[in-house]
């Protein structure tokens, strides 16, 4: 049996805790009162057409949905410690949406929240646009697909993650990063993938300067690159790049193979590098 709340309003501390096979339906929590935790610990819970305006609503929750819901701005810290989400159809808009969080699914949602997906394991996002300063930061097996990402500082220290069919407008992207597969996607932004390992770009568009330095295990497949100067400095790198490269400058192994180079720069390396430049004739 399952138990049902609908049409209702709560603003008291931990107004739904510990709710266990229950649907909340077209309900608001908002209020005087700006409990917070309004449904932590909840076990086996479906939020459907609700509106949250509390801190902290879904922590330590399992097993759960959201669909055709919204958390605005002052729902800082959404959910922390969850596990087991599926997230439809949404709107998360408060600072650090989601954090140490395990098995969270996100599809048809919009995200403006900064500091989104921190020290999380197995989190998805499909068909989804997000704004968020710093994005999935030591993050384990996240997986992006059709998404329209804004940012800054995104996935720093994130391993095992893929990426497919995405637009990235980021910044100093895939730092630290390792076990990194991004397929047929847009890449814009400076410093792009510093100090990463295993990083592989398949089919994608690379804007930015100063890509691609101190790299290791980097491959690119047919992709192309703009605005790209000094790049792949100290990097062990096997890339096919389809058109131009505004310059490369000191890669430490492999080979770059591109249509023209519009400059090739061996000067003062503090280390040895043999990467060969090869152009197509």
């Amino acid at each position: 049996m399952r138990n049902e709340i609908r049409d209702q309003q709560f603003d008291q501390e931990r107004a739904l805790y510990n709710a266990q096979h229950t649907d909340v339906v077209n309900c608001v929590f908002a209020g005087p009162a700006d409990g917070e935790s309004v449904l932590k610990e909840a076990r086996d819970i479906r939020v459907e057409d609700c509106a949250f305006s509390l801190r902290y609503p879904l922590w330590h929750v399992k097993k759960f949905t959201m669909a055709n819901s919204t958390m605005d701005e002052l729902t800082r810290a959404a959910i922390w410690y969850a596990e087991e989400g599926r997230i439809t159809d949404s709107t998360l808009n408060g600072v650090k949406a989601v954090r140490e969080c395990r098995d969270i699914a996100l599809e048809r949602c919009h995200v403006v929240s900064a500091e989104f997906g921190w020290k999380s394991r197995g989190v998805s996002l499909t068909d989804t646009d997000i704004t968020a300063e710093y994005i999935f930061l030591d993050s384990r097996d996240i997986a992006l697909k059709n998404v329209r990402m804004k940012g800054k500082y995104s996935f720093q220290y994130v391993e095992n993650l893929t990426i497919e069919d995405c637009d990235l407008d980021t910044k100093d992207a895939f730092w630290h990063s390792k076990n990194v597969t991004v397929k047929n996607s847009t890449v814009k932004g400076e410093y792009l993938a510093w100090f990463s390992d295993g990083l592989t770009l398949i089919n994608c568009k690379i804007i930015g300067t100063q890509p691609l330095c101190y790299c290791r295990n980097l491959k690119l497949i047919d992709c192309t690159m703009e605005g790209t100067d000094l790049s792949f400095e100290y990097s062990d790198v096997d890339a096919t790049v389809n058109g131009h490269i505004d310059s490369v400058k000191n890669p430490r192994s492999g080979r770059i193979v591109a249509d023209s180079v519009g400059e090739i720069i061996r000067e003062a390396p503090v280390m040895p590098c043999t990467g060969e430049v090869i152009l197509r004739s």
